[in-house]
């Protein structure tokens, strides 16, 4: 799922890490070799 907007939050559903986008730049992100999923919040 590719990054759209600042303030949009991911989780990996493997470790747990929690990512708040500050500044989108497009692109996905990826943690432990899978796309993390965008959370509310």
């Amino acid at each position: 799922m590719p990054v759209e907007a600042a303030g949009e939050r991911y989780r990996c559903n493997i470790c747990g890490n929690v990512v708040v986008v500050e500044e989108a730049g497009g692109g996905t992100l990826v943690c432990c070799d899978e796309e993390m999923e965008r959370i509310a919040g």
